[in-house]
């Protein structure tokens, strides 16, 4: 198999490698990079579990090769937080019950967090659709919705 030389940055971090061309995103992420919130659901791009941020918007992972990150910015769960202070998603979702289970709740924060970058002030519907490309088998989403619109009050104001 092949052998490819990539260069991108991962949660702020650079991050040079050498992946074979059929490396998925996700498996490169998780087993490569540790980055282990990045989970692997469906693997058909369905549930959102593997979503990532490239380049600010919402990649679902198990769906992309590596080799296409290539000179990107990769943002995943672990680096929504800054230190030890959780970003006001991960707090929201903690304080409102938007997890339960927790397998599907990185991808839900990532879409989230892509979601108030464009629109700081959803509404409820807005949210829905937003979140749309994700799928929780537990908490019936009125408690995932409440924690984002939570988050964007707290994070705008709104």
């Amino acid at each position: 198999m092949s052998q490819h030389p990539i260069n991108l940055t991962v949660n702020g971090e650079d991050v040079q490698a050498t992946v074979s061309a059929r490396r998925l995103l996700c498996d490169f992420l998780r087993d490569d990079l540790h980055l282990t919130g990045t989970k692997r659901g469906c693997e058909t791009g369905t549930c959102g579990a593997c979503s990532v941020l490239v380049d600010g918007e919402v990649v679902k992972s198990c769906l992309s090769l590596a080799v296409q990150a290539r000179g990107s910015a990769i943002t995943t769960v672990e680096g929504l937080a800054t230190g030890e202070a959780l970003h006001p998603l991960q707090e929201s979702f903690m304080n409102c019950g938007g997890l339960q289970c927790g397998y599907c709740t990185p991808g839900f924060l990532m879409a989230s967090c892509a979601l108030l970058a464009v629109n700081p002030g959803p509404s409820e519907a807005e949210v829905r659709t937003g979140l749309s490309g994700n799928l929780c088998r537990c908490t019936g989403y009125t408690q995932i919705v409440e924690s984002v619109l939570k988050a964007a009050e707290k994070m705008h104001g709104n």
